[in-house]
């Protein structure tokens, strides 16, 4: 095998296991050896689990039904395959900070239904994945560990709040990595970091379902470098049964159908109504300026897919001011649940402390009342987009922002940056649609990636759209200066 490990992409390594050519124990030994040799600076790592993750690779091999498991990709999807949890997601026995000092030292003693699905899956944790304190900021720079940079340009950041995840596999250091979406977490750093992010319908992935949250906000799902990638990933992450069925947690879970989304991918996407738009629900509250190097290569994609014979028409949602105060209305209320209090409270960051401050004087009917305009937004949102297969806007309205670019003191400016940076991506959350962001080109030497919104419940249309542009730009050649 001529080309290092790290470079054959996770599709083909799943394939050399399978065939026996290539073991788990040498693809997790390979990858660990390239997180040595990265020394932190990336920071996307908070921990480093070595001899957890060899020894489970041993197990995976010694396993008497390693030989079916081993070819079996549709129960086992991930058999053998590096992965790490995001340090949002606890794993027993495993030091999980949550991003926050507040946390240092804490060892859960049980495992969250996310990790054991993936465990399930066959895949094999390498450790935890760097991300903001408690995964509330855009940005990964937390009092816990280096901050997350993306391997493109120096001194700039990964994004958040999946920015440990978006730099380990732009950077070589893991094939593919879960991370979660509340506001744009997956799409964010991957577009800072030139990866695939889906964020799937909600309810799509069982154990990061969105239900149970409040405005069903958070989902779980995969970054990669590749579509096909991110759609394994994607597959050993819906929980699946013994049988092969789908392990449902909730009603609110979308039909699995009969393929995997790897499989998925062999249908061509058929010629699709596509809306574009550069509109954003914050800007009623906040200016939010478009780069003019982003807007080039947004239009530069739509100029792409009208090639691929695809149907683009304008698309401006109708303005919706209550929309600001109720999402900041529920994104306080969420943070003001930290079980933290008295000292402990005090060792938060700054953004985090007002974030918490302010969500613990909200009250029950203001509360209410934010849920019930971001419902009725949601409903409007999937009404005017329903014309069309898929919407396309930017991911990012900037290319990634220099470190401490983001205001270490006041929270309200904090946010507000936010917004500006990433006023494309939270809305969708609100909506429960899936989307997807795909590297579409570059400005200076820095990613940049558009974002396509689907119809509810169709991650498949958005996988296959990716694969389609994927194909068209040849961006998988394409590779960090760090590689």
């Amino acid at each position: 095998m001529s080309e290092p490990l790290h470079e054959l992409g996770a599709m083909r390594q799943r394939e050399l296991i399978a065939t026996g050519e290539l073991s788990p124990l040498d693809l997790a030994s390979a990858y660990l050896r390239r997180i040595d040799a990265d020394a932190g600076r990336s920071g996307a790592f908070i921990t480093v689990t070595h001899e957890r993750a060899l020894d489970r690779a041993l197990r995976l091999e010694q396993d008497p039904q390693a030989r079916s498991w081993r070819v079996d990709r549709r129960s086992a999807p991930l058999w053998g395959m590096p992965f790490a949890d995001k340090d949002l997601e606890p794993r027993a026995g495993v030091p999980t900070t949550f991003g926050s000092r507040a946390f240092a030292g804490h060892v859960p003693e049980v495992s969250s239904p996310l990790v054991e699905t993936m465990d399930a899956a066959g895949g094999v944790s390498l450790g935890k994945t760097n991300t903001p304190e408690f995964g509330l900021p855009a940005y990964t720079e937390n009092a816990v560990a280096a901050p997350a940079v993306t391997p493109w340009g120096s001194g700039l950041g990964a994004g958040g709040s999946s920015g440990g995840a978006a730099a380990a596999v732009a950077a070589g250091l893991l094939p593919f990595a879960p991370g979660s979406d509340g506001g744009g977490s997956i799409r964010i750093p991957a577009a800072a970091c030139g990866l695939v992010g889906l964020k799937p319908s909600r309810g799509r992935v069982p154990d990061g379902s969105g239900v149970g949250a409040l405005a069903g906000l958070p989902v779980a799902g995969p970054l990669a470098r590749t579509t096909a990638d991110a759609a394994l990933l994607l597959d050993g992450m819906i929980a699946r049964r013994a049988d092969g069925g789908q392990a449902d947690r909730s009603a609110l879970t979308a039909p699995a159908g009969e393929r995997s989304y790897v499989d998925a991918l062999e249908t061509p996407v058929r010629r699709l109504r596509i809306g574009f738009s550069t509109w954003s629900p914050w800007s009623t509250h906040y200016a939010i300026d478009l780069d003019d190097e982003v807007a080039e290569v947004f239009e530069a994609t739509k100029e792409h897919l009208a090639r691929l014979g695809h149907e683009l028409l304008p698309s401006t949602p109708v303005d919706a001011p209550e929309y600001v105060d109720a999402f900041r209305t529920v994104w306080q209320a969420g943070a003001s649940t930290i079980p933290l209090e008295g000292e402990a409270l005090e060792a938060l960051e700054p953004l985090t402390r007002w974030l918490v401050g302010v969500g613990r004087t909200k009250s029950a009917a203001e509360l209410a009342a934010a849920l019930a305009s971001l419902g009725a937004f949601e409903g409007s949102i999937i009404a005017q987009y329903s014309e069309f297969d898929v919407v396309l806007t930017p991911t990012l309205a900037m290319t990634p922002r220099p470190l401490g670019w983001f205001d270490a003191e006041d929270g309200e400016r904090n946010f507000e940056q936010q917004c500006q940076f990433t006023p494309y991506t939270s809305y969708v959350n609100v909506t429960g649609l899936p989307a997807i962001t795909m590297p579409a080109g570059s400005a200076r030497g820095l990613p940049v990636g558009v974002q396509a919104i689907g119809r509810p419940g169709d991650d498949a249309t958005l996988l296959r759209l990716s694969m389609e542009l994927e194909r068209a730009l040849d961006w998988p050649r394409r590779y960090p200066p760090t590689w």
